[in-house]
């Protein structure tokens, strides 16, 4: 972050049974995510920012200047909507020059700038096709083209890989991150999928119940989690409890860990450093505790064991040692997890 954010917003809207009320700071070139659950109050922050949602209070600063008293036709953002919105009965190329034309150029100019912008996103081919002849990634970069024609100081995002089949979002994924990385202004895109929020993002800006609960750098904010929502995006298993030098108490178990930390603490681990055993090892393993299986579930190559018990856990075994343990719903089962692969950080 900048000692200058280009972007300045305090963002609060009051409706009956929610509030959001989040600050942004995003610099210029910065990609900035909002990640969170549904109803978290991500698309709200976003049309407030576009003016398509009042403020119940608060700013938006752009470039020093005040946005939120403008209306959004008078606001320099370009805009992506998660359906896109492209105009059924224009082509690609006039879809994009819409903009232009809108903010006053000239029919041919317009028409000029959008060419070029449809060609800049691999469109060139595509001018003279109406929507419905697009498939859904061309259709996703048109609306882009079209966002960036008008020349934005602010980008604003909203889901915009998720009406992708998952092989076109990777591609699109990979394309939309280059041309991010050429757009000069804020770029601010809304997402519930932490791969895009990941890849896409210089910084994530995590929202729970309309309030931001943790932000940073994509791979600090997957490394030290501060939510189960956070925790289960990182696919890491969390606890809090209070730590004493290399010792964590989370609850009735008594946590060995690799970093030493005195005060309330968070412990995170991965579910694949969770051992299973039916009978009590052998010897003192650190970090033991026994617990129930209550869920049991596919994941990738592996098979994910939930432990209920005095925590509450995921475990990553193969579909061998589902076989070998006779690993079933209600089976009673030791845990282990190495203290070395147990990390704690303040809470």
């Amino acid at each position: 972050m900048t000692s200058s954010p280009l972007l300045r917003a305090h963002l609060v809207v009051d409706r009956p049974a929610f509030r959001l009320d989040i600050d942004l700071e995003v610099a210029s070139g910065q990609v900035v995510a909002l990640l969170g659950p549904n109803g978290a109050g991500k698309t709200t922050a976003l049309r407030a920012l576009a003016g398509l949602t009042a403020l119940s209070g608060g700013r938006i600063l752009l470039d020093g200047e005040a946005l939120h008293d403008l209306p959004a036709e008078r606001r320099p953002i370009g805009v992506v909507f998660q359906d896109y919105l492209l105009f059924p009965h224009l082509s690609a190329l006039d879809n994009v020059a819409f903009g232009p034309r809108c903010h006053g150029a000239a029919k041919h100019e317009a028409r000029r700038v959008a060419a070029a912008w449809l060609d800049r996103v691999g469109l060139a081919g595509h001018a003279a096709a109406r929507p419905r002849q697009l498939s859904g990634g061309q259709a996703q970069r048109v609306a882009l083209a079209r966002a960036l024609a008008v020349r934005p100081r602010l980008l604003l995002l909203d889901e915009p890989l998720a009406a992708l089949d998952a092989h076109t979002r990777l591609e699109i994924r990979s394309q939309l991150r280059r041309h991010l990385a050429d757009f000069d202004g804020v770029t601010v895109l809304v997402t519930h999928d932490p791969l895009d929020a990941m890849v896409l993002a210089d910084r994530l800006v995590v929202v729970e119940h309309g309030a931001v609960v943790q932000e940073g750098a994509p791979a600090e904010v997957a490394r030290r989690p501060r939510t189960d929502y956070v925790a289960r995006l990182a696919g890491l298993n969390l606890q809090r409890g209070t730590a004493t030098g290399r010792h964590v108490e989370v609850g009735e178990i008594l946590f060995s860990v690799a970093e030493p930390l005195d005060g309330p603490a968070f412990v995170a681990f991965a579910p694949s450093a969770v051992a299973l055993h039916r009978h009590r090892p052998e010897g003192t393993p650190r970090n033991l505790w026994q617990a129930t299986i209550d869920g049991i579930e596919r994941h990738g190559d592996n098979v994910r064991i939930h432990l209920d018990g005095p925590i509450t856990a995921w475990a990553d075994v193969t579909p061998a040692a589902v076989a070998d343990l006779d690993l079933v719903p209600g089976r009673r089962i030791w845990a282990a997890v190495k203290a070395t692969e147990t990390h704690a950080y303040p809470a």
